[in-house]
């Protein structure tokens, strides 16, 4: 669908000043015609000066004046383009649904869970070429931090600013999470569906298996990958503090990951469960295996980029100020018999 702006509307403000110059001309033209009446009749005047022309000023101004509008409409950035343009693209739809839990501060995976994995995720994102991604974050609730999009740029965007605050409420309801992803693929969508959850498996909020097991039955993969080890590590208080979190007793809280969990989810959602590590996160396996699913025709929007068209009003400014420059305010004494602007009746 075509359509035109302006890049500048502001600039168009200076119309304003078209009536006010028309103004202060048609004075100044009034003054020297009275002055001029004062020495006789207007008729008598003018044969005395048959060099004389009272009306070219008057069309060289007009011209002025036009020239000065289409000035103003090119200044403003005229630009014409389509509003929307519907491409094809042939992928598949994956939502990642990332653990903000405090537990993630744990650095048994360097420099800690969470921003392991968030390196990770901004890898995938980069091997990503004609499918869909989306971002849910979760803790003791779960979050759209960003709806499914072919926008790369914004997923890397919003996927740096993630951090444990950006949920009020902690824990880690997996269940929840897996929900609210399974709801925000693009509504009758034939693509194939993935969502690929990354946490370190400390489910104490709902029924994670039950939630995967309900989208994999509406043909929605799930993938786990886990984040942590056996061993577990204490979780920091902040990040590069030495204090770390005390249980009630004023015992320190070790975070261990429960692979018992992440296998069971990924099992229930009909996907792989993956194990991360200081070498690897697993997400290049599990990209191999959404390269092995269907490929479906994806329709996405993008606003196209508009065309500059301000040349084609300088053109025109520069045509009229060639016509105004040849246009004299006297009359040629070979051609003053010639009066091109005079009407005929």
């Amino acid at each position: 669908m075509n359509q035109f702006r302006f890049e500048h509307p502001i600039i168009l403000y200076l119309f304003i000043i078209i009536p006010i110059l028309a103004v202060l001309y048609w004075i100044s033209f009034s003054r020297k015609k009275k002055a001029l009446q004062k020495f006789g009749e207007f008729n008598i005047i003018s044969q005395l000066m048959p060099y004389a022309s009272f009306s070219r000023p008057i069309y060289k101004f007009g011209i002025l004046l036009v020239a000065l509008c289409f000035l103003i409409i090119g200044a403003a950035g005229p630009q014409f383009g389509s509003k929307l343009q519907k491409i094809k693209r042939k992928g598949v739809e994956i939502i990642i649904a990332l653990d903000v839990s405090n537990s993630m501060m744990a650095q048994d995976i360097q420099p800690n869970r969470l921003e392991r994995a968030k390196r990770a995720i901004s890898k995938l994102v980069d091997k990503l070429n004609d499918d869909k991604i989306g971002l849910v974050v979760f803790a003791g609730e779960a979050y759209t931090q960003l709806p499914i999009t072919t926008d790369y740029a914004s997923a890397k965007l919003f996927l740096s600013s993630i951090s444990t605050d950006i949920v009020p409420i902690q824990g880690t309801a997996i269940g929840a999470a897996i929900n609210l992803a399974a709801k925000s693929f693009s509504p009758e969508s034939e693509a194939s569906k993935v969502i690929i959850v990354i946490t370190d498996g400390e489910n104490h909020e709902d029924d994670a298996v039950a939630a995967a097991r309900e989208a994999n039955a509406k043909g929605i993969i799930v993938h786990t990958i886990a984040m942590g080890s056996s061993k577990g590590a204490p979780i920091p208080v902040k990040i590069g503090s030495s204090d770390f979190r005390k249980d009630e007793k004023g015992n320190i809280v070790i975070s261990k990951l429960d692979q018992k969990m992440i296998e069971q989810i990924a099992t229930a959602g009909g996907g792989k469960p993956v194990i991360a590590n200081n070498t690897t996160t697993g997400l290049n396996i599990l990209f191999k295996e959404i390269n092995k699913m269907n490929k479906t025709e994806l329709e996405a929007r993008v606003y196209s980029a508009y065309d500059e068209k301000f040349q084609y009003f300088i053109a025109v400014v520069l045509f009229l100020l060639l016509i105004e420059f040849l246009i004299l305010e006297r009359k040629n004494r070979y051609l003053k018999d010639i009066n091109l602007f005079k009407s005929s009746k």
